[in-house]
């Protein structure tokens, strides 16, 4: 998709594909740097972050294994519920294994501050997070986030992995979603 198959269902085109290529690019570099000796399990949070996962795995020079889990706290609107439910658990133990969560985007931090303590509390050797995408203004909880793409606004934001009922995920750049699409 582009931006003329969107037609007026976005705003404001906030991180172009080119962006988010070379961000990757160095992001994943400091993730290299930084697991040099140390072997990493991705863990990516179904379904917004397949795009950066896949892309972020492909930036890597070290092997990494890769595992998934969905959890969910919005259903179909546009603001977190904070109530987190497990849609799909991990395959692997994480017993003694250095984890990195992929996310496509922080806002409240409600669904990842559970997320952490719940992978550190299955014995992870340790748990860092690593986002495309934040919303600063958005935060309800202090996160300590390591790899950060981008900030963004506190908007609705679509793209890159990033939906609204399940639409616009496949769009290659980061948009404020129009208010009439979701009002």
């Amino acid at each position: 998709m582009d931006e003329q198959d969107l037609g007026d269902d976005i705003t404001t085109i906030h991180v172009t594909e080119a962006q988010i290529k070379h961000r990757l690019t160095e992001m994943a570099a400091d993730i290299d740097r930084d697991y040099k000796d140390r072997e990493v399990l991705l863990v990516g949070v179904l379904k917004g972050a397949v795009m950066v996962m896949a892309d972020l795995a492909r930036a890597l020079h070290s092997p990494v294994r890769m595992d998934w889990m969905a959890v969910s706290s919005y259903g179909s609107g546009t603001k977190s519920s904070g109530v987190v439910r497990i849609l799909k658990d991990l395959d692997t133990d994480l017993k003694d294994q250095h984890v990195l969560i992929v996310e496509d985007i922080i806002d409240s931090g409600l669904t990842l501050s559970w997320l952490l303590t719940n992978l550190k509390s299955r014995g992870a050797a340790s748990v860092e997070i690593c986002t495309m995408l934040r919303k600063p203004e958005a935060s309800k909880v202090d996160i300590d986030v390591k790899y950060v793409g981008f900030d963004v606004p506190n908007e609705f934001v679509i793209g890159y992995g990033l939906d609204f009922a399940e639409k616009y995920r496949n769009v290659p750049f980061v948009a404020t979603l129009a208010p009439h699409v979701y009002s």
